[in-house]
C-alpha cells in the first residue's frame, strides 16, 4: 500500500511542478507578455500625439475590418494582421515614422510588429492595453 501512495504522491508532485510554471506565466498578464519585444506607448501619450496632429505618427489597427468598423482609435488605419506582409505597401512612406500598433488584447499586434521588423520597420510602439483597455478607460473612439 505504501508504494501506491508514494507513486500517487510523486505523480501529484509532478503535475504540480508542471502546472506551477504555467500559472506563473499566466499571472504575467497577456498584454505585458505580448508587448515584451516592442516598446509600449501609454494611452495618455498617444492621446497627446493625436491631439497635436503629430505627422510623425501612424496608428495601425491590426484587427479585422469588422472589429475596426465597430470602433477604433482616432486616426488609425486598418491593415489586419493576416494581410501582413502583403499589405505593407499600404503604409506608404511610414518607415521613418513612429508606428503605433494595437489589436484587441496584444497578441496580433505583437505578431504584426515582428512582421514589420522583418520588413525593415524599426520605429514601432505597442499601445499599452490595446483596444480592450482603451475602451475600458473610455478613450475617444472613431467609427
Amino acid at each position: 500500500m505504501k508504494r501506491a501512495a508514494d507513486s500517487g504522491s510523486r505523480m501529484a508532485n509532478g503535475v504540480c511542478s508542471a502546472v506551477l510554471p504555467l500559472l506563473a506565466f499566466a499571472s504575467l498578464g497577456l498584454a505585458q507578455f505580448a508587448s515584451a519585444d516592442t516598446p509600449l506607448i501609454d494611452q495618455a501619450a498617444l492621446n497627446k500625439r493625436i491631439a497635436e496632429k503629430d505627422s510623425s505618427l501612424v496608428i495601425l489597427d491590426v484587427r479585422t475590418p469588422e472589429e475596426f468598423a465597430a470602433g477604433h482609435v482616432p486616426g488609425a488605419i486598418n491593415i489586419p494582421y493576416t494581410y501582413l506582409p502583403a499589405s505593407i505597401s499600404a503604409l506608404g512612406d511610414a518607415s521613418g515614422k513612429d508606428i503605433v500598433l494595437y489589436c484587441q488584447t496584444g497578441v496580433r499586434a505583437e505578431r504584426a510588429a515582428t512582421r514589420l521588423k522583418e520588413n525593415g520597420f524599426s520605429k514601432l510602439l505597442h499601445l499599452e492595453g490595446d483596444m480592450k483597455q482603451w475602451k475600458e478607460k473610455e478613450q475617444p473612439i472613431e467609427k
